[in-house]
């Protein structure tokens, strides 16, 4: 019996002891349900520290373009024929060899022409022997009929005479002239300045004055010529410009948007739209003194028609979209990151120009967004630092704004990939450098 109390004694305190427990864990529970999964993000987030490659907005002003396809064009191009029928003797001219107005090409054998001239110029000396007897028979006629010892008749035919091979005298002086030209035309020289092509005909062979394709073509190479291509939708501001007087400068860069070749001014637009792809033809001009632009080249031209003044610009990289519109990454004083909601005015390649939404001097994420969330501590490194993926230059079109080729000397460079899951890179002229970016909900 008297173990009995004993053993209740301890079913009661393993009864507390089991309640003791229940009751704490069901507080831990209560405790963690409390605390909302947001509060816990962000705790975690500003426990960690996250590297970013950053930059800063600036206030500067931004070049507008209008950019388009475009071919050099020479201004000047000569196929250089023979003016007279004969054998050529030299060629004087080395293949690409750079000429200048009046410079000897090739010379063609003059002998014939010699020879013809030798005739011309006895023929010329016959006729005015016998035009210097016949004035002074015209001499003794009309002494001889003053006299009254001829008929008038007879004086009249003399004259008649001296007019006929007087007229036969200016024949002969053609003649000797034509023969002195065709002598000049023996000597081939350049009628322009500039570059000579390959040789098309041999020393040796008959070159004819109807030879179709001629002795040499000469192109001018400066200055020189671009035709290009733009939309017709983008003439109006281009036609504004040049009401106002103004010679709006055009760039020439290489195929691959990366160098610029030449520095030109606009000259002339075409007088009609071409209906069949909606652009419009521009012709400028460029010194091209360096002899950078060739012939026929393929060139990207870049018209600048406008500069934004003190635009608040960021690299393209910064750009970032989500279904609410376009945002970037700001990085606050206490280190810690935001989403600024951003209105972009112009894309131009690795530079754009925001319209509203951030101000200047504003540090901005460009690169190793993809584990930022509101309210997380970062890390800034330099541009092009350790983990940043160099910038893409001009490498694209950027599909706002402007709709412009990228610029290959814009913006800030070691922008990498930009937004949560995105593909592209900075620099490519996708929406906000290259891809879609999944917002976070703030």
């Amino acid at each position: 019996m008297a173990e009995q109390p004993e053993r209740r004694n301890r079913r009661r305190a393993l009864t507390w002891v089991v309640v003791l427990l229940v009751a704490v864990a069901g507080a831990v529970w209560l405790a963690r349900r409390g605390d909302p999964p947001a509060g816990r993000t962000a705790r975690a987030a500003s426990a960690r520290q996250v590297p970013v490659v950053a930059a800063t907005a600036r206030q500067a002003d931004m070049p507008v373009y209008i950019d388009g396809l475009g071919t050099v064009t020479a201004i000047n191009t000569v196929t250089v024929r023979s003016r007279v029928d004969g054998q050529l003797l030299t060629v004087n001219y080395r293949e690409g060899q750079v000429v200048s107005p009046g410079d000897l090409l090739a010379e063609i054998d003059p002998r014939p022409f010699e020879v013809q001239l030798l005739q011309v110029q006895g023929q010329q000396a016959r006729d005015e022997a016998n035009l210097a007897n016949a004035r002074l028979d015209l001499q003794r006629y009309q002494t001889l009929l003053a006299q009254d010892s001829i008929p008038r008749q007879q004086l009249d035919t003399q004259a008649a005479l001296v007019n006929q091979l007087e007229a036969t005298i200016k024949s002969d002086q053609a003649q000797v002239e034509s023969a002195k030209l065709n002598l000049v035309y023996c000597r081939i020289t350049s009628p322009i300045a500039g570059r000579v092509g390959l040789r098309l005909v041999d020393p040796g062979n008959m070159v004819h004055a109807s030879d179709p394709t001629g002795l040499v073509v000469v192109t001018q190479l400066s200055p020189i010529a671009v035709v290009f291509t733009i939309p017709a939708d983008r003439l109006a501001p281009v036609t504004a410009q040049m009401r106002q007087g103004r010679r709006l400068a055009v760039e020439a860069w290489d195929r691959d948007l990366r160098t610029r070749l030449a520095t030109g001014t606009l000259e002339a637009i075409d007088n009609q739209i071409d209906v069949s792809t909606g652009t419009v033809r521009l012709k400028a001009s460029f010194a091209n003194e360096d002899r950078a632009l060739f012939s026929n080249q393929f060139v990207n031209a870049r018209l600048l028609v406008d500069t934004l003044r003190g635009a608040v610009v960021v690299p393209t990289a910064a750009l970032q979209r989500s279904a609410q519109g376009t945002f970037v990454w700001a990085v606050k004083p206490d280190s810690t990151v935001e989403i600024r909601d951003v209105d972009v005015q112009l894309t131009e390649g690795e530079q754009s120009a925001i319209a509203k939404g951030l101000s200047p001097g504003v540090a901005v994420v460009v690169d190793g967004v993809d584990n930022l969330q509101p309210g997380t501590k970062v890390t800034m490194g330099p541009a092009g630092g350790p983990g940043a993926a160099p910038a893409q230059r001009g490498s694209g079109r950027s599909p706002t704004a402007s709709g412009n080729a990228g610029s290959p000397d814009a913006g800030v460079q070691g922008a990498g990939k930009a937004g949560a899951g995105q593909q592209g890179t900075a620099g490519t002229g996708q929406a906000g450098g290259g891809g879609s970016a999944t917002r976070t909900t703030r």
